[in-house]
């Protein structure tokens, strides 16, 4: 929200980050960020930072890190030539296909990252939360791995549209409790998570999945995400023999667009572009498009743009695609949208799922309905701007969408 900052300050904040130098010793990104926490959870978070200052960029960690990475979650990446989405939009179209990543999505970048990390800070249990089911999914598979017992907080709404994901954590060793208050999806599970760390500060550790919560956590996973960045832009240039045009991403909570676009900042020939979710419409409730429609404001320990009525309510949200169904969005983004750095627009829940027919189609690859909103992002910008060289993080695979895309598109089929 470009009100919130004056030119210049708008433009000295701009220079702060592409020097790297945010967030900031109080964990701010400009006006964004910080820490409102219970006073209980402040020695939690004062020792999680201290380990990120010890061992994230640790060269014992980093060797960890990258070799799990590497041997077990199955990285790098494939980046892939859209042949057929290039054809049918007259633009030239690249897949950074985190959908081919362990566990389905981009999230286990962050989850094996943070449990490594949990563990040399001596946790005796993770608690995570879910939405789409990915994190979750991903906090049980590397918990499994490193030997650490795992507890998922998932709305039980998102469980019902989600159950097959909801059986992948069981089977992986975690126990799962369905979260009945509030509005039953992600940010209610993010509610249950953190109030069973506040009983257990010291003992538990909370595996958030995005980039959103107090300080540290959405520079943690920044840190943790932006592999795929890297990745992508060492692979375009080797492939495709220079950068993208522009780079886009789905936006929720905002680790994979974060992820992405952290990389390319400094390159400004590279547009950015975020898509969040646009659901029904713009009214309060219709939607899940934080940057579009809302205002500052505190949610989950962190100063970031919310949506909320007049009052401040946080208000319910509505997408098709529960990973972006969130009240808030990571407060770097907050940033890069009110200094002008990154481009946000949104897509509808109509958009999303004609890009899932669409690429499923014509690619053989089916998305999550997360990362169709990037396509739908994607096809708009072909259509504006012929020609140009479009990169999208895909950003998971569709394979736990199945009974909303049974629903929603193929018994139209018959």
């Amino acid at each position: 929200m470009t009100s919130l900052l004056a030119a210049d300050e708008a433009g000295r904040l701009l220079a702060e980050e592409l020097a790297g130098r945010l967030p900031d010793a109080r964990g701010r990104f400009g006006p964004f960020g910080g820490r409102y926490v219970p006073e209980t959870l402040v020695p939690a978070l004062d020792r999680l930072q201290e380990g990120v200052e010890r061992w994230l960029h640790a060269e014992e960690f980093q060797r960890d890190y990258a070799r799990e990475l590497h041997g077990w979650a199955g990285r790098p990446t494939a980046l892939t030539r859209a042949n057929g989405l290039s054809r049918e939009w007259g633009a030239e179209v690249w897949l950074k296909r985190e959908d081919l990543a362990h566990t389905g999505a981009h999230k286990i970048n962050n989850a094996v990252g943070q449990a490594l990390l949990a563990r040399r800070l001596g946790a005796k249990r993770i608690v995570a939360e879910t939405g789409a089911g990915q994190h979750g999914v991903a906090s049980a598979a590397a918990c499994a791995r490193l030997g650490l017992p795992c507890v998922v907080y998932m709305g039980a709404v998102d469980m019902e549209r989600q159950a097959p994901n909801v059986g992948r954590m069981k089977l992986l060793g975690a126990e799962v409790i369905p979260v009945t208050s509030g509005d039953q999806t992600l940010r209610a599970a993010i509610d249950e998570a953190m109030r069973a760390w506040v009983a257990d500060p010291m003992g538990t550790y909370y595996l958030l999945g995005s980039a959103v919560g107090p300080h540290p956590y959405p520079y943690l996973v920044r840190e943790l995400q932006s592999v795929i960045g890297r990745e992508a832009r060492a692979q375009m240039l080797a492939a495709a023999g220079g950068p993208p045009d522009i780079a886009i991403a789905c936006v929720g909570g905002g680790s994979n667009a974060i992820g992405l676009f952290h990389p390319f900042l400094n390159d400004g020939s590279v547009m950015l572009l975020g898509i969040e979710a646009g659901g029904r419409g713009s009214g309060l409730g219709d939607n899940a498009a934080t940057l579009a429609f809302g205002r500052p404001g505190v949610l989950h320990g962190s100063f970031t743009m919310l949506l909320q009525d007049a009052h401040g309510q946080i208000q319910e949200t509505h997408s098709v695609s529960a990973g972006l169904d969130y009240s808030g969005v990571g407060p770097e983004h907050a940033l890069l949208h009110a200094i002008g750095r990154v481009r946000y627009e949104v897509a509808n829940d109509d958009e999303a799922l004609a890009a899932v027919d669409l690429c499923s189609r014509l690619e053989g690859i089916l998305p999550a309905l997360e990362s169709a909103h990037a396509l739908a992002g994607a096809r708009r910008h072909a259509m504006e701007h012929p020609g140009s060289r479009i990169l999208v993080g895909l950003s998971g695979r569709g394979d736990k969408d199945m009974s909303t895309l049974q629903a929603m598109l193929l018994t139209e089929r018959g």
